[in-house]
């Protein structure tokens, strides 16, 4: 009789897991543990999850329990290490990670020094990065402060040189670079300024019909721009010596260019 119970669990366990049914997560190993809500099968025999991969690696520790932690020191991680989890589980049954936000990195990221060359060369070097994050390049203008670039950062605690080109306006450029991790919250280096010696753009016609021109000093120039409608939607963007606005209908609109700020009037 014990042999016939033992063979109906080995059968109903195949059966199980031929219907298996996995979820993932992914991210960066931050010190902290994952722990997994793992309901109970309907029918009362066991728990959903079988079975835990880490990085490909099955988790040689008890999962058959309503919640259990996924120790990654079984795993030899270190801070910054990139995991990824599958759990195998049942089909009619979800189990859930109740803290995937410890897989998602910080930023702590120390800016050590920031710099300009005079090509317009962005240099700054940074130590303690907790997690790969990008690093916003943000440069200040029409009031406030506008991404130009993105650069990945290493994410680890050692030392690391980073650069990206500028594209400067006319007059006096701000510029900082910030990361935001999954708080939410941005953390920004200290801002850096210089002027730059390029002549002031300016736009023309004043009324515009069909297109609108860039120029300095009686020349085509191409600066970045911004279009915005009467509401603050913003309808055109880019970077270019000239704008097409035959698609705007007639009326007031407000456009942002070089480093300044203006409103004009589209009229056929």
């Amino acid at each position: 009789m014990k042999g016939l119970i033992l063979l109906f669990f080995v059968f109903k366990l195949i059966i199980g897991h031929s219907q298996a049914k996995f979820l993932s997560i992914e991210g960066y190993y931050q010190g902290t543990n994952v722990i997994v809500s793992n309901p109970p099968l309907s029918d009362g025999y066991g728990y959903c999850v079988y079975k835990v991969t880490v990085n490909g690696d099955i988790l040689p520790a008890t999962i058959q329990m309503a919640n259990f932690e996924i120790d990654f020191a079984l795993f030899r991680l270190k801070k910054g290490d990139k995991v990824f989890i599958v759990l195998e589980h049942a089909e009619n049954c979800t189990p859930r990670f109740m803290n995937p936000q410890v897989l998602l990195p910080r930023s702590t990221f120390e800016c050590t020094s920031i710099t300009f060359d005079n090509q317009g060369l962005l240099k700054w070097s940074t130590k303690n990065e907790d997690g790969v994050l990008d690093f916003k390049i943000e440069q200040f203008r029409w009031d406030r402060w506008v991404e130009i670039g993105i650069v990945k950062g290493a994410g680890t605690k050692e030392t690391h040189n980073y650069t990206f080109q500028i594209t400067p306006h006319s007059g006096k450029n701000i510029i900082r670079v910030s990361q935001t991790d999954n708080s939410e919250e941005t953390r920004s280096s200290k801002q850096i300024s210089f002027t730059s010696n390029l002549p002031k753009v300016k736009k023309t016609p004043s009324r515009v019909s069909e297109s609108i021109f860039f120029k300095a000093n009686g020349i085509n120039v191409k600066t970045k721009f911004e279009i915005y409608d009467a509401y603050g939607n913003l309808l055109k963007t880019g970077f270019s010596d000239s704008i097409d606005c035959k698609n705007l209908v007639n009326g007031i609109y407000f456009i942002n260019y070089d480093n300044t700020s203006e409103k004009f009037i589209r009229a056929e």
